[in-house]
């Protein structure tokens, strides 16, 4: 695809901090690469700031390569924006007109407070993470983990769960502000391994109390989580924590589970 500039409205939100009401900010610029990346433009964005004596935009960015998750904005009210399994880092401005506006906003859930501009606190994410999403038993080197015999289908489907990126775009489309696909994919990543299944009940009751306690909403089946998610995870994997919680819950009644 050949290269042009092009021009194009910015439609910023600007917060000095949770505590401070924020507003949208307008800024022209002209002659956007279509080559840049969408961060890219952020970077251009801030330096005519800079250099106009004004506080740059804060975001969040880290590897710009679809991997770490750090990137977190909504573009014209769609986490990541409009294409399909993408992150912001990996959008181009060749997805942009000339002459459009663009609205930029940071995540829009309760769990997540805005900390400066379009920057949120995804603290609660790590949390349920610290509550189990982990092995804490022996598992051995890694020459090891390759004489472990697993089939095929539960590789590939631990593999599919494991994929989730934790960008929390998945909360921030969701209108209940539920995490249950996040929480799902790290529940089920290591419940469906031999190396997880020795703490699969503890974990799955953890990490479901933990989401709850950070104040994350209920699924009610709407879907809009899976169609944001840049990296696919299916609403198959909630289905699949909701037995897992409910076998632990039944096991913890009984005794079973201290």
């Amino acid at each position: 695809m050949s290269e042009k500039n092009i021009q194009i409205t910015l439609k910023v939100w600007r917060q000095k901090d949770a505590s401070e009401t924020g507003q949208f900010e307008t800024y022209k610029m002209d002659e956007v690469s279509t080559s840049s990346s969408f961060l890219e433009m952020l970077d251009l964005l801030n330096e005519q700031l800079i250099a106009e004596d004004k506080d740059p935009v804060a975001f969040d960015h880290d590897c710009r390569e679809g991997i770490c998750g750090m990137c977190s904005l909504v573009i014209n009210g769609i986490p990541h924006g409009k294409n399909a399994l993408q992150t912001t880092c990996q959008l181009h401005m060749r997805s942009f007109s000339n002459g459009d506006t663009i609205t930029i906003e940071p995540y829009r859930s309760k769990p997540f407070p805005v900390m400066r501009d379009l920057v949120v606190d995804r603290t609660p994410l790590d949390t349920i993470m610290q509550a189990g999403g982990f092995v804490d038993q022996r598992v051995g080197a890694a020459q090891d983990a390759n004489a472990l015999p697993i089939s095929k289908e539960i590789a590939d489907k631990a593999m599919d769960a494991a994929a989730c990126i934790g960008c929390g775009a998945c909360v921030a489309v969701c209108p209940n502000a539920s995490a249950m696909l996040f929480t799902s994919a790290k529940v089920s990543q290591l419940n469906m391994l031999p190396q997880g299944k020795p703490e699969k009940d503890r974990r799955s009751l953890s990490m479901v109390n933990a989401m709850d306690g950070a104040g994350f909403g209920n699924c009610t089946n709407i879907g809009e989580c899976e169609a944001a998610c840049p990296k696919g995870i299916s609403l198959d994997f909630i289905a699949k924590m909701n037995r897992d919680y409910a076998v632990a819950s039944a096991k913890k009644f009984f005794g079973a589970i201290g």
